[in-house]
């Protein structure tokens, strides 16, 4: 089984899905891991709460191209609140391999979901206070 997920990783790392920028995004929000150099800069298309479309540049470790990968497929069409429930096991069960022993390479896949997230907390803050500019 673990060859299976090794492949997809591979696969993913080499071919990411979603790869690019977009043209307008509506939030975009750059992570790097100091630890190893991995960056990972994600563009996100927000309408109505939902996702509508993702695209991202970056370079660093197979896991952490292949992570954002999967995760960028994962997160098209899902609305805020479902990416604000995404948790650290969501990530690791999309790239499918167990990384409890090497804390380095958890933060290598973790990165696009911190991304993801801090655009996403970003965008709601952003809202916010323009909703108190209108009150």
């Amino acid at each position: 089984m673990d060859d299976l997920y090794r492949e997809l990783i591979i696969e993913h790392s080499k071919y990411p899905h979603n790869a690019g920028t977009l043209e307008n995004p509506t939030v975009t929000q750059e992570e790097k891991n100091p630890l190893c150099g991995d960056q990972i800069k994600i563009d996100l298309a927000i309408e109505d709460g939902v996702i509508t479309d993702v695209r991202f540049v970056g370079r660093g470790c197979a896991i952490s191209q292949a992570a954002t990968s999967l995760l960028t497929d994962e997160i098209k069409g899902k609305s805020l609140d479902e990416i604000k429930q995404l948790t650290k096991d969501d990530v690791l069960d999309l790239i499918g391999i167990p990384l409890g022993h090497n804390p380095v390479r958890i933060k290598c896949a973790l990165l696009p979901l911190k991304a993801v997230k801090a655009g996403v907390y970003s965008f709601l803050g952003t809202q916010l206070e323009d909703d108190e500019d209108e009150l």
